[in-house]
């Protein structure tokens, strides 16, 4: 050995000094590059029993699309890049156009190449909303903020058949599968997207308060021409073709279809102020617009506005409660995974008793979030039973509430559960933490479903007869599930003080019919351990509370992906 260099090539002491220390253990793979559908047997079994059984190699085809490494990595380019107001183009001319990155578009193309706007009113029967509902619930886990658009343009159709000679002038390119982004008028496409502008700054919620005014153009009244002038505080997808519009006209609160662009080709003057500079939800713009005397149609009697656009927002927020669950479900798929594939202090992370606790009351949660939302979408297919639209009317405001709001802790217990690199931004969990409070906040707050909720008991009583028959078939089965039944039937007798407990009674109508779903459908330790933590305790304060006797174990091997 030379003395002046002792560290000779080849020698042990060199060796500290390479790159071996980063060897990459103890880490689990990504999770892509699997069949979501195939990977989720509550998703699977849900699909048939709510009847598009039909439908099952179809969504089973799109599960495999969504979970494609290439389709994953669309999610996170289209969030990286946020969409660009372009007020002018370069000689002065408004045009008001919103730049996405182009896996914003592609995304956009895959969602209604395959039907998710148009599904059930172009194929209806059995199952045809439960069908369309899996795969939204496969398509959004991939990306939730592009879904906005895809949402309401699906939710615009009941609206506009309100008006038939609009619905059968708009309604083929609403209706049909392909997407097309030039900004251009809708006469020159095949393909059309729509939009909804209710919130201005001065109501919020209380769109009644709406101050922009529709002038009739010549002949007044429903189906006739009408200019808006005003502004709306909160427009999201401005890309749109057309939207649906409140206003205040002669007669009082009306509904228009505003386009984009005039039939003439000339621009429609709505012109963007601003895009909203969102916590989450950024793959989507949502803007602040200007009405400087838009052409629009009215759609529906005039004064009717509210109810008239009543049947639009309550598609939008039943894709709240698809959505949501979707987060849950990926939330919790990603915290599985992880937990599977990781080791900690000698045993696998999943085996531990502690974090089953945790990770099985994240599995519970999912499961009982798609259960109900699987049921109203079945309810949704089946309108003409008088029961069956009962019990979507109520269900929806009460689960759009309760899903939407359990979402935003589910998603950071999840992220908890992965660690610090749950923290990273190249991991999905920030996203799907930034996104959770979007539909609770969005299409009515907790606040206004609770509301509607009593609305619905006020006016159609015999709603929440519909809901307690379907809830008490699970009946006898559950010692604790009965208990919780008779204690909320015997609550609802009370009716001093309704508005100030609304709150209390829908978590407690949530609970009670997820509860009846998972004990009818689930498996057996699935249902123990929802009367346990949900009934019994009613959820505890954190995730993880679950009681002893339950089989976690059990739980979280069903809702764990195989995957590596």
């Amino acid at each position: 050995m030379n003395a002046a260099n002792p560290y000779q090539p080849g020698s042990h002491a060199d060796d500290r000094f390479q790159a071996r220390t980063h060897e990459v253990v103890n880490q689990p793979p990504a999770l892509e590059n699997y069949n979501l559908f195939e990977q989720d047997q509550a998703l699977q079994e849900g699909v048939v029993r709510e009847g598009a059984d039909w439908a099952v190699s179809d969504i089973s085809h799109y599960g495999t699309l969504c979970g494609q490494a290439e389709t994953i990595e669309l999610g996170f380019l289209a969030n990286e890049n946020k969409p660009v107001l372009r007020t002018h183009d370069r000689f002065g001319h408004r045009v008001d156009l919103v730049k996405f990155h182009p896996a914003y578009h592609q995304l956009m193309t895959m969602a209604l190449e395959n039907g998710l706007h148009n599904s059930p009113w172009s194929a209806p029967g059995a199952g045809a909303h439960v069908a369309r509902a899996a795969k939204y619930y496969l398509h959004t886990q991939v990306e939730a903020a592009h879904g906005c658009p895809v949402t309401m343009t699906f939710a615009a159709m009941p609206t506009l058949q309100h008006q038939p000679d609009l619905a059968a002038h708009w309604g083929p390119k609403v209706l049909a599968r392909g997407y097309d982004p030039r900004n251009i008028p809708a006469e020159q496409k095949a393909a059309i997207t729509i939009g909804m502008a209710m919130t201005e700054k001065q109501g919020g919620t209380d769109v009644r308060a709406n101050s922009t005014r529709a002038y009739p153009i010549g002949t007044d009244g429903p189906g006739q021409a009408y200019e808006l002038v005003g502004h709306k505080w909160f427009v999201s997808a401005p890309m749109c073709d057309a939207f649906l519009v409140l206003a205040q006209a002669p007669g009082g609160l009306s509904c228009f279809l505003m386009p984009r662009w005039r039939p003439d080709g000339s621009k429609n003057p709505w012109q963007i102020q601003q895009l909203k500079n969102k916590m989450g939800n950024v793959a989507n713009a949502s803007s602040e617009v200007e009405l400087r005397g838009a052409l629009a149609w009215m759609v529906g009697e005039e004064g009717r506005g509210v109810r008239t656009i009543i049947e639009m927002v309550s598609m939008t927020r039943f894709d709240c409660m698809i959505g949501s669950s979707a987060g849950m479900r990926q939330a919790a798929a990603q915290a599985l995974h992880h937990s599977r594939h990781r080791s900690v202090f000698g045993n696998r992370l999943n085996e531990q008793p502690l974090m089953q606790n945790v990770l099985a009351d994240l599995a519970l949660e999912s499961e009982a979030a798609l259960a109900l939302t699987l049921r109203v979408a079945r309810a949704m297919d089946n309108q003409d039973n008088p029961q069956e639209r009962l019990l979507a009317r109520l269900a929806t405001p009460v689960g759009k509430y309760w899903i939407c709001k359990r979402t935003p802790n589910h998603a950071y217990e999840a992220m908890e559960v992965i660690g610090g690199s749950g923290v990273m931004e190249d991991c999905i969990m920030p996203r799907l933490l930034r996104e959770s409070p979007v539909n609770a906040i969005w299409e009515g707050s907790g606040n206004v479903q609770c509301l509607d909720t009593l609305r619905v008991l006020q006016k159609e009583p015999e709603a929440l007869t519909a809901f307690f028959a379907e809830a008490a078939l699970a009946k006898g089965s559950d010692a604790r599930f009965d208990g919780f039944l008779a204690q909320l039937q015997q609550d609802f007798s009370d009716l001093s003080a309704l508005e100030f407990r609304a709150r209390n009674l829908v978590d407690r109508l949530a609970l009670l019919m997820q509860a009846s779903l998972l004990i009818r459908h689930s498996s057996a330790a699935v249902a123990d351990a929802f009367c346990a933590g949900r009934l019994q305790s009613q959820g505890g304060l954190n995730y993880g509370n679950l009681p002893k006797g339950v089989d976690a174990a059990a739980v979280v091997a069903r809702a764990t992906p195989l995957v590596g």
